[in-house]
This record gives structure tokens, sequence and C-alpha cells, in this order.
């Protein structure tokens, strides 16, 4: 999505149908309620998109609110950076707008309250994503005090931001040496934290889980194999990755599986 050429200043995200590429459903200054969790017991999130100049399918729904008409349907929901650039996009279902005020951002400008369903937004997910909007995710070991669920959102945008900051630079060539710090790996999760950052720097990306982790050793995500990983305070990780697996043949502890999927796929693992 080409959102560089409709960015103006203050403008953090960007609309669009699923169904009709052509169809822009306009900015917004702020989503408050996207990167929250599912209220108990509902199955849509409310969110409030203010300072919005809804265009296309959104404004028709915008005229419609109380009827089926309200309904825009699939869409995207694009972050975008000061200068309006695409960084990331989350897909999001059953747009409806359920009121629509006067916004304090601009004169022609309202505040619209959708209804919608997204499986992406995590919660915390937003703070990184203001790192990166900003260029101030750039010092290693940023995700060090972060609790498990704020980790988790903190791959999410990893993943999601990985084209925008990687700007089409090539993956490292084989034979590369990649050095994974293991003092604050603790869980699955940071484990992916420090070596997306061993691999690809400050809020770099090598998969979220077990199956995306093997997907990413076979190239196109920053490293070609063979390459050698070393893994400095292994003993220390080694005691905490202790979780049992269960996969096709056996059971087998984290630590273990890791480097049985890192040696398969070419990497080279030495344990310091």
């Amino acid at each position: 999505m080409g959102t560089s050429r409709w960015g103006g200043e203050g403008q953090r995200y960007a609309l669009t149908s699923d169904e009709d590429d052509s169809d822009f459903w306009g900015f917004a200054h702020d989503a408050e309620g996207f990167f929250t969790p599912l209220p108990e017991g509902e199955d849509l999130l409310r969110v409030r998109l203010e300072g919005c100049l809804p265009q296309g399918g959104l404004l028709k729904s915008a005229d419609h609110v109380g009827s089926r008409r309200a309904v825009a349907g699939n869409g995207h929901l694009t972050c975008l950076d000061a200068d309006g650039a695409a960084m990331g996009t989350y897909f999001v279902g059953e747009v409806t707008v359920v009121d629509v005020t006067p916004s304090a951002r601009g004169a022609d400008l309202v505040d619209l309250t959708v209804t919608l369903w997204c499986e992406g937004g995590l919660p915390g997910a937003e703070r990184v994503w203001d790192l990166v909007r900003t260029g101030r995710l750039n010092r290693p070991g940023m995700w060090h005090e972060l609790v498990p669920a704020d980790r988790h959102a903190w791959l999410s945008v990893a993943l999601m931001s990985r084209g925008y900051r990687r700007k089409g630079r090539p993956d490292a060539p084989a034979g590369r040496v990649f050095t994974l710090d293991g003092r604050h790996i603790v869980d699955e999760d940071s484990f992916y934290c420090a070596l997306g950052e061993a691999v690809d720097g400050p809020g770099g990306y090598f998969g979220w889980n077990l199956d995306a982790l093997d997907d990413c050793l076979r190239g196109g995500w920053g490293a070609t194999t063979p390459f050698t990983l070393h893994w400095d305070f292994s003993a220390a990780s080694r005691a905490r990755l202790t979780e049992v697996v269960q996969t096709a043949d056996r059971d087998v502890a984290l630590f273990d599986l890791l480097l049985e999927i890192l040696g398969e796929r070419g990497a080279r693992v030495v344990l310091r």
C-alpha cells in the first residue's frame, strides 16, 4: 500500500478496504482501543479513530450509523511513520461505524467510533510501533525488561515491521558468525527476541515460534545458512528453557529442541 503519498502531519494510521485496493478509507491520528484486550464476553473491539477524514466506503458507512449500511466491511489498518510511509499492516474485519463526533484535532475532522475484529493488535504493541516510528528502536536489549505478554507483542511488531526496517537489505552471506546473548533468555519468546537481535540488530526478527524459526532458517529472513551461532551464557539458558515439548516421536526439552532445529537447518551452534 503506497500510503506515503497521502500522509500528513500527525497521521499515524491509514485505512483501506480489503475487498478493493482502490477504496481508500482515510487517515486517523490515533486508534484508541485498538491495542487492547478484547473485553470479556465480546467478539469485537471498540476503536475510536481520532482526527479522521473518512473517504470511500468508510465515509458511506459513517453516513448510515445505526443501519446495516454502517458496515464498511473488511479492511486494513496500516501503521505509518512520520513521513506517511507504511510500517506494517493489520487485517481488520467487520468494520462498522457506530458513532461520529466532531474532532478536537481539526475543524474538518471527525472522531469515528467503530467496532471491528482483529487478532493481531496485541496489547503492548503500540509502544513498540512508536519506537519504530520515531527511530528510537536503535539499542540492543530494549526488550530485556518487558513482561512476558509484552515480549510477545514486541515480536509481533518485529515481524510486521521487518520489511520497513530492512528496506530491501539482503540477507547476511553464508559463513557469518552471530553472537546470541543468553543472559536474558528466560523463556521461548525471549529466545526469539535475543535471536532476532543477534541476526538483525535491535528489533530484529528471526522467528516467534518453532515453525517460524524453521522458516527463517530456510533463507530470506536476514541470515543465510550455513552460519555459526555463538550462544554465550548458554548454561543459564539451558537451565531456564526446560519446558517439555511434544514432538511427533518423543518429548524433548525446549533448549535441546532449539539446538536440533538450528543444527538441522545448517546453523552451527557453539555453546559458550
